[in-house]
């Protein structure tokens, strides 16, 4: 092997090092220490290791390369300006700018090369390892002896700060579990965090931690000797494990005065350190952005490599379908989101007379009853498939033994399962779920909201959605939890009130595209409505009960409650009162409906309104006004059978009645 420790190397690495200080100068703002510790490895990366085309993003063999460590953006974009992406120098200029490719934190939408939007520490990590799962999913099953359709590595840099986060303990644990041998994480490890040296923070032995784990385990003491770290890399490839590469690196490497020392984390080094960076490096201090020749020559060639490694997997696709048109044909089906509509067929009807059943256990029925024509659907739970009715009964699980199965079991990692669900859906082709209880949205709250930037298509299956999960008490029953969904943007959150409502949010579900799906569903069997009536119920709201005339007042409610709903109307009746009930799954869905439907559903002229729903009031204000009333509960809940705290908070028919006489008096 010839060496790659030359001068032409080393100017090329010290050119993303120079970049990414200038831009970070121009911008007065963002990570100059981590860029000029880890140019090495993203050097190496994309001038030699990776299999990418830099003219095709989006190539579907394509090695992945995550900067988890979002913070080091800069990074990224010398390193995809180098290698010829869609990043111009312009660009570069632009850096954390108004509508710039090269926004402070990678964007998975934004600029051309970037796989996921990172950030939040932590999360990149476990989008590797979703990607690794996905590609190792679709290698077994549609991979041949003979034809391999995807043989490709995931690549990304973690950094000490998310060495500490327990998202990546979690994800680590899974990916170590699950033998996931075609992923390969750096370890930036330069022992710096913000607060100054990590030794004050932690202390734990991070290559025995892998060890343990189940990972490969190599440690290169010295980033800058690319020929170490690339043995390193090779090794990590043929290991069959997941591999970690602990690279000992000098954050701020170069700088005279601020290498190895928090000062270069997160604020540019200075114009007269950065003239003193440069003369350290080699490179004239008097000039800004600067490529040298040699350079852009050396890397020109990574466009030509590229364009011949995609031609040569594209002659192995046409091999591939001449020999199993049938496999290829599906291939590309799900990998372009054409699902048919056999599975949409499929979905069930259910009927009243069949009496009452869980929203959860209604949703499980779904589940398998497209499963099978519908093999791009996957999921799992963490730790409770029993409980979420989550599993695909006719599918086997996903292992080391059996990459293939549908059925995940994430263990009790809720924070990790919703980032891998991110990371499967990232890497295309599937349509990922996982489930848990509402509750624990908590622990998943950062990657639901980075699933909703990134507009993925992943579907939270959330059961056990209020104080009706009963005697397990106030630690498990969701309170505030509803409001907190509908207050993601992007994300749509639907909770059906019966069976059929549930079969609708499905089929809307799989074919939503922009964002995340959640759906909140009940651990207590509710009556089946008819599935004529709830089949606007994808509008986001609709009349379940309507009155001849106007009506004097209004009732909505969603999920459970609009039984609840639907009984105090018909007590109403009784003392001539004419109440509407109208049942309002999803907000998101009903505000994008025009004014005219809005109109038909909630008119304007009766403002004498009742909202009732098992969760916190706040927000309801929108739809039922100053003049209107709640049911609702404002405080958390208790340990008691379902129906006991029903009753007992308020939830009964004689006090609906009593706050829809208390709306129609104060409109009079």
């Amino acid at each position: 092997m010839s060496t790659l420790n030359t001068e032409l190397q080393t100017k090329c690495v010290n050119t993303i090092r120079t970049l990414s200080i200038d831009a970070i100068q121009k911008a007065n703002s963002g990570h100059p220490g981590m860029p000029m510790g880890c140019a090495p490895i993203a050097h190496l990366l994309y001038s030699k290791i990776l299999k990418h085309n830099p003219a095709n993003p989006k190539w579907l063999n394509r090695d992945r390369f995550i900067l988890s460590a979002g913070h080091g953006s800069m990074l990224l974009y010398s390193s995809l300006h180098l290698a010829g992406y869609g990043v111009s120098l312009d660009d570069i200029k632009n850096f954390r700018q108004w509508e710039s490719k090269t926004p402070g934190h990678p964007e998975v939408n934004e600029t051309p090369g970037v796989e996921t939007t990172t950030g939040p520490l932590g999360q990149g990590i476990v989008n590797a390892v979703g990607m690794a799962v996905a590609y190792s999913h679709l290698a077994e099953r549609y991979n041949k002896d003979e034809v391999k359709l995807l043989d490709h590595f995931i690549y990304a840099i973690t950094s000490d700060g998310e060495i500490m986060e327990g998202i990546s303990h979690e994800a680590s644990s899974f990916a170590g579990h699950n033998k996931l041998s075609n992923l390969i994480l750096f370890y930036d490890d330069n022992n710096i965090s913000i607060e100054g040296n990590v030794t004050i923070t932690m202390s734990e032995d991070v290559a025995s931690r892998y060890e343990a784990y189940g990972w490969h385990v190599q440690v290169v003491e010295d980033v800058n000797d690319l020929d170490v770290l690339e043995t390193a890399v090779l090794e990590a490839q043929k290991d069959g494990r997941p591999s970690i590469i602990i690279t000992k690196t000098h954050i701020g490497y170069g700088s005279p005065n601020k290498q190895d020392t928090s000062a270069s984390h997160g604020a540019p080094l200075g114009a007269e350190e950065i003239e003193l960076t440069k003369e350290n490096l080699g490179f004239p201090k008097e000039k800004h952005f600067f490529v040298p020749e040699e350079v852009t020559e050396f890397y020109s060639s990574v466009k030509t490599v590229g364009k011949e490694k995609e031609d040569e997997w594209n002659k192995i696709f046409s091999e591939y379908k001449e020999k199993y048109p049938k496999e290829a044909e599906e291939f590309l089906n799900i990998l372009n989101g054409e699902f048919g509509s056999e599975w949409f067929d499929a979905v069930p009807e259910f009927k009243p007379e069949d009496g009452k059943i869980a929203t959860r256990a209604a949703s499980g029925k779904v589940i398998n009853a497209i499963a099978d024509s519908l093999p791009t659907l996957l999921g799992g739970s963490a730790d409770l498939a029993g409980s979420n009715n989550t599993q695909i009964k006719n599918s086997e699980s996903f292992c080391v033994d059996n990459y293939a199965g549908r059925n995940f079991h994430f263990g009790v990692r809720e924070h990790s399962m919703a980032a891998i669900l991110n990371g499967m859906a990232l890497y295309g082709g599937l349509i990922p779920y996982g489930g848990t209880f509402l509750v624990f949205m908590d622990y998943m709250k950062s990657p639901m909201r980075m699933a909703a930037l990134m507009e993925q298509k992943v579907i939270f299956v959330l059961t056990h959605d209020s104080i009706g999960l009963g005697e397990d008490g106030p630690t498990h029953q969701p309170i505030e939890h509803l409001m907190n969904l509908r207050s993601i943007p992007n994300l749509v959150m639907l909770r059906p009130a019966d069976a059929n409502e549930t079969a609708e949010a499905w089929k809307f579900a799989i074919q939503h595209k922009g964002g995340p799906v959640a759906l909140c569903l009940t651990r207590q069997g509710l009556p089946i409505l008819s599935a004529d009536k709830v089949k606007d119920s994808s509008k986001g709201a609709y009349i379940l009960r309507d009155t001849a005339e106007t009506p004097d007042v209004i009732l909505m409610s969603t999920g459970s409650e609009v039984e609840l709903a639907a009984k105090a109307a018909d007590k109403l009746a009784e003392e001539k009162i004419e109440a509407r009930v109208v049942s309002l799954p999803s907000w998101e869905l009903f505000d994008k409906q025009t004014e005219e439907y809005k109109e038909t559903i909630l008119p304007k002229n009766v403002r004498a309104r009742v909202s009732i729903e098992a969760g916190i009031k706040m927000g309801w204000e929108r739809f039922i006004g100053f003049e209107g009333e709640a049911v609702s509960l404002d405080r958390f809940g208790a340990s008691a059978p379902a129906g006991v705290l029903f009753e007992k908070f308020g939830f009964t028919v004689e006090n609906v009645v009593e706050k829809a006489k208390k709306a129609i008096e104060r409109n009079k």
